[in-house]
């Protein structure tokens, strides 16, 4: 755990006790029944690897396109990732959080090389 900024906004990170979905891991609300969802890895946009619970893998396309630096009228989700494996680790884990972006410092890196690739 090398970094200490934030690679979006350059917040100092802090460690925070967080769940395996790294979309919405570090939600305090999310952390009181963890133990209830299914978990699952995905190679998402770039060939990145990120784990998500079951409603946030559907959830995912809510969010604005432009947001990870796609065009508007791309449609984010699933139909674009590829299965990797069901996750059966459901332990509470540490990683490293941005209080002001209020993401897990794995989802943080997600969408920065998002942003990188798309303004190529």
């Amino acid at each position: 755990m090398a970094e200490t900024n934030c690679p979006i906004c350059n917040t100092v990170l802090i460690v925070k006790e967080v769940t395996p979905c790294m979309e919405c891991g570090a939600n305090e609300f999310e952390r009181d029944h963890y133990q209830d969802h299914e978990y699952a890895e995905y190679e998402v946009y770039f060939q990145q690897k990120l784990i998500f619970y079951d409603f946030c893998k559907i959830d995912f396309s809510s969010y604005d396109a432009t947001f990870f630096g796609f065009h508007p009228t791309k449609t984010l989700g699933i139909s674009d990732w590829a299965y990797i494996r069901s996750v059966q680790d459901k332990e509470l884990r540490n990683d490293k959080y941005c209080p002001n972006c209020q993401y897990r410092l794995s989802f943080l890196k997600f969408i920065y090389k998002c942003r990188q690739e798309n303004s190529k």
